[in-house]
């Protein structure tokens, strides 16, 4: 969002949560210090720039000021929707642990079997 443009009109700022606000001001304020020396150093193209910072610190400090207030609030988050498993979900669940559990025990079978093929070649050496 940029500062000092209509980005930063009072409908926007009063979406914006306590520390989204908090961040918008800091940014200001170094824009302003920013611009302020670049004015002492002549190096200033758009003196209006520093009206329209000043401003915008005025209204994010008239948001925050309105919260304590109790005239304005922060947005309220949206609670998140309550997911219920159906049955039809929890029999795929059980399909897929059926699954998983056929498939470790046929891993464990190979393994078992490249085992005793091992013991049998070296008594087969052995011998």
């Amino acid at each position: 969002m940029a500062v000092g443009t209509k980005d930063l009109a009072s409908n926007q700022l009063r979406g914006l949560d306590d520390t989204k606000l908090a961040d918008e001001l800091k940014k200001a304020k170094e824009e302003l210090f920013n611009l302020r020396f670049q004015s002492a150093t002549g190096q200033l193209d758009n003196h209006g720039r520093l009206r329209a910072v000043k401003r915008d610190i005025a209204r994010i400090y008239t948001e925050m000021r309105e919260r304590e207030l109790g005239i304005g609030s922060a947005p309220v988050p949206e609670p998140e929707p309550v997911v219920t498993d159906t049955k039809a979900d929890k029999k795929a669940k059980k399909a897929d642990k059926a699954e998983d559990k056929a498939d470790k025990a046929e891993k464990k079978a190979k393994k078992a079997d490249k085992a005793d093929k091992a013991d049998k070649a070296d008594k087969e050496a052995d011998a």
